[in-house]
Parts: C-alpha cells; structure tokens; sequence
C-alpha cells in the first residue's frame, strides 16, 4: 500500500506505470507505451518524475534492455488497486488451508494484518472472506515446499532456466535443466509444465518430487507451449502417460456423449470408434483409482466392456455385490414403510 500524502503527488497515469514496474522485472519503453496508450516519450516523462519523487527506476540499453525499479530498501511501497487488495485476501484465506506446507500461519498472521492496513472500504469485505473461505482438506495432496514454489513461479514470470534435482515415480533421481512454463493444481497436487533441455521436449513434474531448484539467471527461450493452456497440456500428459495399472472402457455411447454426461474433466484417454461408441483407457498407480474412473463412467449409465487386470475386475465385482445388497435394503425398506 503507498501512503496518501505521496499517492496525492502522482497522476493516475503514473501511478498505473508504478503498479506496472512492480509487477516484473523489466519492461520496455514499447510494451509500458502500449499498456498506457501513451508514446514511447510520455512513458520517458513519466519515468523521469518517478526518479524525481526518489522513486528508484533504472534503465538498461540493449536488446534485453528497458526500465525496471531497482531491488532493496528504496523500493518503493507496494501499490494495489481495490480489486487486487481483494484477490490478495482470497489468496491468503486459501494459503492458510491448503497444500503448501509450512505457511499456514504465516497466511493467517500476513492476512490479519493486512485488514488492519487496508482502506477501510475494504475492511468488511476482507474480514467477511476471512471468515466464510475455507477448503476442503485433501488427504491425497502432496504437501510442497513454498521455497520452491517461490522459485520456480519467479523463473515462469521472468523466463529463466532452472536447474533442479528430481525424483519420478519409481523413486529414481536425477539432474533435469528446464525453461519453466507454468505452475499447475489438478487433483490436488501441483504440477510444473516447463521445456526440458535435456529430452528436448515439453515434460510435466510433479513439485513435491523437486529439490534445490537453482535460477539460471540467465532468459530462457521463448517457446509455444504445445496445448491450448497449462492445464491441458497436464492433463494430456497424465492420460497418455502409462502406469501400474490400466484399464479399457469400449463404451455405447460416442466420446462427446461420455464428456458431455460426465461434469468433471475425464482423466483418461478417450477416441471415437465409430457411431455412438468410443473406447477410453484409464491408468494410475493404484487400482483403486483406475477402479473410481470405471464407476466414474458408470454413473451416465450406458453399457461399457471393461478390459483391466484381475485386481481391479475383482474390485468391480464387489463393489456390484454392495450396490445390489443396498437396493435390496432399500426396496425392503420400502416396502415396510
């Protein structure tokens, strides 16, 4: 938050060029113009004032040249518009529950005092997501470390090179160079969608198998991301990706029918076979999980063949036995009723 007598000595304008400098490391003169709408020379004027108002703004020639405010105790203090205070809030209260060990309450305390710094419009909005936000808690999430997560979302903001120690899912280790691309959650746990060097191709690891993540210091190339976003390209990787088990579905309905009468994200491979029938391939680690993903497709009821190991066809079986002893108990019931 910036105080009011110094807020008062800066134009909208400036005050949105400030908010800009703080959102990444450097800019050019041609990317501020064109988020302002101003010219290259406003955007020169403006920086010249900053300077003038003791604000630290540096500027760098050469191709990765451009204005960027300068790190340590003259930075300046943090601005945020009304609708940003808000998101910060929401993602305090969600920090102080969910998966990312060790900051439970640090989230809590920054969020404590954040309500006592804010405007006070703000006030009630941030007490009252405080108190009705909450998550539900995940037994099955991986637990990460916010140090690490810290630098590899630096390195996907600022295109940098990361080098890091991994762990895969047999418990192998290695050395792996990689461009960060993006961070992701699905099912709980988090992801890093990122370009590695030494496959040369797009990977996907899971963060809580990441050690001493090292910066590069150093950009990264740019790279187009083979998938429309980040989210797809993770859940692509995890359906054609081959586990422990697996398990094959030929279903009497066509694929867009199956995504259509399921309303969470199949987490499988799925491909038309023709009219009105479509195949889809589950695997996972556990059979209890392949074993959710078949009932997940039961629920739309259309006649399936299941193709799948002797552990997870036994599951099926007893989880059928179960059913039918509760519809008979509940048509018992009834009928006493």
């Amino acid at each position: 938050m910036m105080d009011e007598p110094r807020r008062r000595d800066l134009p909208e304008r400036m005050l949105r060029l400030l908010g800009l400098l703080q959102t990444r490391r450097t800019w050019t003169g041609a990317e501020l113009a064109q988020r302002l709408q101003v010219t290259e020379r406003t955007v020169r004027r403006d920086i010249d004032r900053l300077r003038a108002l003791d604000y630290a703004v540096t500027g760098t020639t050469g191709t990765s040249g451009g204005y960027r405010l300068a790190a340590g105790s003259s930075m300046p203090p943090l601005s945020l518009e009304d609708d940003e205070v808000v998101a910060v809030a929401v993602g305090l209260a969600l920090a102080s529950r969910g998966s990312v060990s060790g900051i439970e309450d640090a989230s809590l305390t920054a969020l404590a005092k954040l309500e006592r710094i804010f405007p006070a419009r703000l006030r009630p909005q941030l007490a009252a997501i405080s108190r009705a936000t909450s998550a539900a808690p995940g037994d099955y999430a991986a637990h990460v470390d916010p140090a690490t997560l810290a630098v590899l979302a630096a390195c996907c903001h600022e295109h940098e090179s990361v080098r890091f120690d991994y762990r895969d899912r047999t418990g192998r280790r290695s050395t792996r160079g990689a461009e960060p691309h993006s961070l992701v959650i699905l099912r709980g746990l988090w992801y890093l969608v990122a370009y590695d060097h030494d496959r040369e191709d797009w990977r996907i690891f899971r963060i809580d198998r990441i050690n001493t993540p090292l910066r590069a210091h150093r950009p990264a190339e740019r790279r187009d991301l083979p998938a429309t976003d980040a989210v797809s390209f993770v859940m692509r990787s995890l359906a054609a990706a081959s586990y422990r088990y697996t398990a094959r579905l030929t279903v009497d309905l066509s694929a867009a029918d199956v995504r259509a009468g399921i309303l969470v994200p199949i987490p499988g491979e799925i491909d038309d076979l023709g009219p009105g029938r479509c195949r889809i391939r589950f695997t996972a680690e556990s059979p209890e999980l392949v074993t959710q993903y078949i009932v997940l497709v039961a629920t739309i009821g259309a006649e399936f063949i299941v193709d799948a190991p002797p552990d997870i066809l036994d599951r099926l079986h007893r989880l059928g036995t179960r059913l039918g002893r509760t519809r008979s108990h509940d048509r018992a019931t009834l009928s006493a009723g």
